[in-house]
């Protein structure tokens, strides 16, 4: 799913919310997450999961096309756990069983 598809699927669920409303709604959401993400903070919804930021450590790459060794600096990278009732709805068993 897109987020223009879940924009659209979110205002044609509240009738009374504007294309433009729903689209609001939905870019507070990513934005809030990103901000809290670049903070530093978790971000957890129940049942879904849990956004976080994971620090990985400088290290030798390699350089695919050439082979050659190349230095990687140490990056945070976006890192998401899925919640208890999400997996259990992926693996067919109804969520609270």
């Amino acid at each position: 799913m897109t987020r223009s598809e879940l924009v659209q699927r979110l205002a044609s669920l509240h009738p009374h919310l504007m294309q433009r409303d729903a689209e609001a709604i939905v870019s507070t959401l990513f934005e809030t997450i990103g901000d809290a993400l670049a903070e530093g903070n978790r971000v957890e919804l129940r049942g879904f999961g849990m956004f976080s930021a994971k620090q990985r450590s400088a290290r030798i790459g390699r350089n695919p096309r050439t082979g050659e060794s190349v230095p990687v600096d140490e990056k945070a990278v976006p890192f998401f756990k899925t919640g208890k009732q999400l997996r259990e709805r992926l693996n067919g068993s109804e969520a609270g069983s």
